[in-house]
């Protein structure tokens, strides 16, 4: 059998940089480099160019765009787990003079504050950051476009603003916070503000001829936080590896999943994708997949990670538009987590038990309805419906003898035990639902308490 330690198979290989050489065709790019990440392994990596010879490799730079926002957002997660802020704060307790100060933190990370897109004139991606020398320059003179928290509205300023209030806590350049608690600690010495050979340059195709032309490429001063890295397919899942597993020295696994979760509502109608804070996160054949897309003149980039296939795709190109690569990094996925699939860690019994949580599990009832309680490591439990549809959730153990919901309806909710004068349990409470071992149980506190005539037939 095939372990999933070995390299990827070449058929998996070939249908790889198959997908990748039709997109760089089909999408009239003059470059294109992929690579994949299996098992926190680079499996895959390929390039196309439109220049026999030329062919980019996993070591050749281009410019992300936007997936800096994910970068920006690590670091305002690093203040959050230092305790020097809270994402519920207001910017202005951190950063006084923005003109948003009212907006929380929070809201600033998942594009949920109503801020503009973009800045005031002139096009901020085509012209040298000194146009917009402080952030009102950024901001303009009406930054708002909705209430704040009311929706997601993408804003390239909001960025902006997160990457003054980075340096104005830590004391120190954006750019030198960057390198120090991020780009170092992961090794990811190939990504930079500026280019650094080799790397590639940024073009614009004709829609409708075969030529091109050269875009400009400028320091984007301020709006750097939004957008300004460049970087390279292996450094990019070097960062995708910690996107998905964490890393101590920058950021907990907890504090990375966290970044996935949704963080506003999004457009009516928009089911398949969401925004946590400083990741997208979409639903494609059948997978949740999280990162970024990026995009300046001259440059596309994308990176998709899927926890559950321990799957991940960088894509990057030189050309302003074209080849849909969001798409083309979601199949690369996708080939590698249906041709081969991740292979399941043997069932191991939990290293020790304790007994009284052992006899919590089993079938409970809350009503008539039948579920059923699961013990699962770290004093865990899992509640969920025996049968049919119903209200099921992990559970995570609390110090005080309760356990908090960690996801769908119950998510937040205290689940506690109650017990009888005797210490015998009586029921379990979970955000006042009574979830008993008999179905209404009579010697259970039932709120509305139960019929003393108890069950009964149709009588003839």
């Amino acid at each position: 059998m095939t372990s999933w330690n070995e390299e990827l198979l070449p058929a998996t290989r070939r249908a790889l940089l198959h997908r990748t050489a039709t997109a760089q065709r089909e999408g009239r790019t003059p470059s294109m480099v992929a690579g994949v990440l299996r098992d926190g392994r680079i499996g895959w990596s390929g390039g196309r160019s439109c220049v026999d010879g030329h062919e980019p490799d996993s070591d050749t730079q281009y410019r992300i765009g936007s997936i800096t926002k994910t970068f920006t957002a690590v670091l305002v997660l690093r203040l959050r787990d230092e305790g020097l802020l809270d994402l519920d704060d207001q910017v202005e307790k951190h950063l006084s003079g923005s003109g948003v100060g009212q907006v929380s933190i929070r809201q600033l990370l998942g594009h949920g504050a109503g801020l503009t897109a973009e800045t005031p004139p002139p096009w901020w991606e085509r012209t040298p950051g000194e146009t917009r020398p402080d952030l009102a320059a950024v901001l303009g003179e009406q930054p708002f476009r909705y209430p704040a928290g009311l929706r997601h509205h993408y804003s390239n300023p909001g960025y902006t603003v997160l990457g003054s209030l980075v340096e104005t806590v830590r004391g120190d350049s954006w750019e030198a916070v960057l390198r120090r608690e991020i780009l170092e600690p992961l090794g990811m010495l190939r990504t930079s503000l500026g280019p650094q050979a080799p790397h590639a340059g940024g073009w614009a195709v004709h829609p409708w001829a075969d030529v091109m032309l050269p875009e400009p490429s400028h320091d984007l001063g301020l709006m750097a936080p939004a957008g300004q890295l460049w970087s390279t397919a292996e450094d990019l899942l070097s960062f995708a590896r910690f996107l998905a597993e964490g890393d101590d020295r920058v950021l907990s696994v907890a504090s990375v999943r966290e970044m996935r979760a949704p963080s506003v509502p999004l457009e009516s109608g928009d089911w398949t994708g969401t925004y946590g804070l400083g990741l997208q996160v979409v639903r494609r054949d059948g997978r949740t997949l999280f990162g970024h897309s990026g995009s300046l003149p001259g440059f596309l980039a994308c990176l998709w990670v899927c926890a559950e296939d321990d799957v991940a795709a960088v894509v990057l190109t030189n050309a302003t538009s074209g080849p849909p690569i969001t798409e083309v990094a979601q199949d690369l996925v996708r080939i590698v987590a249906e041709a081969e699939p991740r292979i399941p860690e043997p069932w191991r019994p939990l290293p020790e038990v304790d007994r009284d949580l052992l006899a919590l599990t089993g079938p409970w009832y809350w009503g008539t309805q039948r579920y059923v309680v699961k013990l699962l490591e770290d004093r865990g439990l899992e509640l969920a419906p025996l049968t049919g549809t119903g209200r099921g959730a992990n559970f995570r153990a609390e110090q005080d003898g309760s356990w908090t919901g960690l996801s769908g309806y119950h998510a937040g909710e205290r689940l506690r035990i109650v017990r009888n004068a005797d210490g015998v349990v009586a029921h379990l409470d979970l955000g006042s639902f009574v979830f008993t071992r008999e179905p209404y149980d009579p010697a259970a506190a039932i709120p509305g308490g139960v019929d003393p005539e108890g069950w009964r037939g149709l009588a003839r």
